[in-house]
């Protein structure tokens, strides 16, 4: 009898059943076995590698972390750049390593604050930054040639990196001694973020254009931080997660050669960014298989250099997996999530404070964060041993099963053409949508638990303080410091400038950062930059679309699922037509994961539902909820600007004398902020973690509600 067969009948006799019904099919479709066995890892081909050595499974570097920890660099930024500079600050002198900056959405999407359509974005979701002006205040006090700086920016990504480098110029250090990275993943947003601004050729263009400007002018600067994690965010498995980023650095990787680089020039500077959830043994061999796979992708160009070959990476605690419920658990799922990143390998980290499921994080929330690392990295030992898990049957057998799926993924991309064609085709956005739909619907059954939230439910919710910004106070005074730039400038120098970067844009020799280096240099704004460009390549415009029949088929038989959807077509039979929804996204907000599983399960259920286009203002939300004659419009918030943005659409909709519109808000709504927006108009608000059949079944109270009162 084998030890397999002894382990089975053993198992058999103590759950009197069969221990196959053991298995756990994962989302990643992977059969996860209770017990493994050296017999799971026959034709596992990695294993017997070393630390520092390809395929690098076991990590890039040779000692690791016994060597040197990774680095703690946490992701911040709010309100302006004098609050942030300040936080930035104290971060620092408390033990984080590095600057990771995050920028408004406004800024994002390449608009001053000055614009009438970022009005409740400003200042709210991270920093804005208008002007050389903001980032020189931004970085006061913080040595640019001592600390490194990375930076979360994609769609405004030109602009950004030629302020950051005249910044740096006017601090009294050159670009070559700036350390440090630039995400300049336009192809994710695409799939998953939206933060883009131009259509998806002209902004390959630019990751191009900035990879050839860094590799030769900023040694010390990594050129791409090729991103999973928001993949991850919007739904994702963690095969999807694994394989849309790699071919992402494979496209990538080709743009630059065809600027005529050599691979060996710039593949030592480009880095990943990935999520690590909840998973905790596959997140870690999630990121031992991204080694694997990305150094068989770089030998496909033959480079001389063994660092060539390496996968460096940045890994985020998940935000998805932060609950509102029961908060204070947040700080487990954090921990648990940051200890799986550091066994699987990270060479830099951002632990999520527990608060952010509901808004920025306070000084408070952020301390834990950070202290969270520094426990990980003096108290529990992970940083004696140089990839403890290896050997681990379940580990080693996992990383080789995630590989071979991604690769599986990988080359379906591949034979479609590229992750350009598949993104334009939009393949790796209807599988991701299709993951999130899919999960959304597990949790809601209770099939996947989730503690404080769908199991072990607190009677008492636990109220935190949370961080509120005055985004009109923060718009005010980055206008006025707008107008100050503009009256200290020479107008003729800044036309001058603009009209040379137009020239690049337009086909004219010469590389786009470097051109707007020169604009940035003359004081030209963020947004008169990005508009240079524009006028040249365009904005893209994406169409909405909305998975269909995902939700319902998890539902399918289920009496509660199934009552819910008669009772819609009996309001449906009173209104005389299936009740309409709108579901709208306001502002620059691109994260859409919430407003796209809510579209796809209503419209299971038997709304009829449209799916209105992002980054919208309230008033053209109302113009399309009149036009389409909608019985309810559903305001999907996840960037903090429902107190601006809310109450701005239910005016519209009066305005047009349409009264009888319910309005409803979904998303990231602290609980501290419901009675102002009911105060204000708004209906009902359904805030994280609310069941989808609860929000359907809320949304027909408010119908039937309404109806009585006619």
């Amino acid at each position: 009898m084998t030890d397999l067969e002894r382990w089975r009948a053993l198992a058999e006799k103590e759950i009197r059943a069969d221990p196959q019904k053991l298995v756990w099919q994962t989302p990643e479709g992977i059969a996860v076995k209770p017990l493994y066995t050296a017999e799971d890892l026959a034709g596992v081909d990695h294993l017997g590698s070393m630390p520092g050595e390809k395929p690098f499974v076991r990590g890039p570097r040779a000692t690791m972390y016994a060597g040197r920890p990774w680095t703690i660099r946490q992701y911040a930024g709010f309100s302006t750049a004098e609050a942030s500079n300040a936080f930035y600050r104290k971060a620092l002198a408390a033990g984080q390593q590095g600057v990771s900056v995050a920028f408004d959405l406004a800024t994002h999407r390449g608009y001053d604050s000055d614009h009438p359509r970022v009005e409740g974005d400003v200042g709210k979701a991270g920093v804005a930054i208008d002007s050389v002006e903001d980032m020189k205040i931004l970085f006061d006090g913080i040595p640019l040639d001592q600390v490194s700086v990375s930076m979360t920016m994609n769609g405004a990504v030109i602009p950004i990196l030629a302020n950051f480098i005249v910044a740096g110029e006017e601090q009294g250090v050159s670009r070559e001694k700036l350390s440090g990275t630039i995400q300049n993943d336009v192809l994710k947003e695409f799939m998953v973020r939206n933060t883009y601004i131009y259509p998806p050729e002209p902004s390959m263009r630019i990751v191009a254009d900035i990879i050839a400007y860094t590799a030769k002018e900023m040694p010390k600067f990594n050129s791409i931080s090729i991103s999973g994690y928001h993949m991850q965010e919007a739904g994702a498995t963690l095969v999807q997660e694994l394989a849309f980023t790699l071919a992402d650095g494979r496209e990538y990787v080709r743009a630059a050669l065809k600027k005529g680089l050599d691979v060996d020039d710039f593949a030592g500077r480009l880095s990943f960014f990935f999520a690590v959830g909840m998973n905790f043994f596959m997140e870690a061999a999630k990121l031992r298989a991204a080694r694997l796979l990305w150094t068989r992708i770089m030998e496909e160009f033959s480079p001389k250099k063994a660092s060539s070959l390496m996968l460096r990476t940045h890994c985020q605690t998940s935000g998805v997996s932060l609950q509102e419920q029961d908060p204070y658990n947040n700080i487990v799922r954090t921990a648990f999530e940051a200890m799986s990143a550091a066994l699987g390998g990270t060479q830099s980290l951002h632990t999520n404070s527990f608060d952010e499921a509901i808004a920025l994080p306070t000084e408070f929330s952020a301390r834990i964060a950070r202290n969270t690392q520094l426990i990980l990295q003096h108290e529990t030992g992970v940083t004696r041993v140089v990839d403890p898990l290896a050997g681990s049957y379940y580990v080693e057998s996992l990383t080789g099963e995630l590989a071979e799926k991604a690769w599986a993924l990988i080359e379906e991309i591949e034979a479609m053409g590229g992750m350009t064609k598949a993104v334009n085709d939009g393949l790796p956005k209807r599988l991701i949508e299709e993951a999130a739909t899919r999960r959304q619907a597990a949790v809601d059954r209770g099939d996947e638990v989730i503690v404080g939230v769908n199991k072990y439910r607190l009677e008492q919710e636990d109220r935190i303080d949370i961080l509120d910004i005055d985004n009109k106070a923060v718009r005010e005074a980055q206008v006025a410091r707008i107008e100050q730039t503009k009256r200290r400038r020479d107008p003729a120098r800044v036309e001058a400038a603009l009209a040379a970067l137009a020239e690049v844009a337009a086909g004219g020799a010469g590389n786009l950062l470097e051109a707007a280096v020169e604009a940035a240099r003359a004081r030209a704004t963020l947004g008169e930059i990005s508009d240079a460009m524009r006028t040249v390549f365009g904005d893209h415009s994406a169409v909405p679309k909305v998975v269909r029949k995902v939700y319902g088929q998890s539902y399918a038989g289920e009496p509660e699922y199934e009552t819910l959807v008669t009772r819609l077509r009996h309001v449906a039979s009173v209104l005389g037509e299936p009740p309409r929804l709108l579901v709208a996204k306001l502002g620059q907000d691109g994260h859409d994961r919430g407003a796209k599983v809510i579209a796809s399960a209503f419209g299971d259920i038997g709304f009829e539902v449209i799916a209105g286009p992002l980054f919208q203002t309230p008033q053209e939300a109302a113009d399309l909820a009149i036009g389409a004659e909608v019985h309810v419009v559903g305001m999907s918030s996840l960037a903090a600007g429902h107190k601006t943005l809310a109450p701005q659409l239910v005016e519209a909709l009066k305005a047009h004398g349409a009264k009888d519109v319910v309005v409803v808000v979904g998303g990231v709504v602290p609980r501290q902020d419901y009675q102002y927006l009911l105060d204000h108009g708004v209906a009902a608000v359904f805030g994280p973690g609310t069941n989808v059949l609860d929000a359907a079944r809320g949304v027909l109270d408010l119908l039937e509600g309404r109806r009585r009162n006619m």
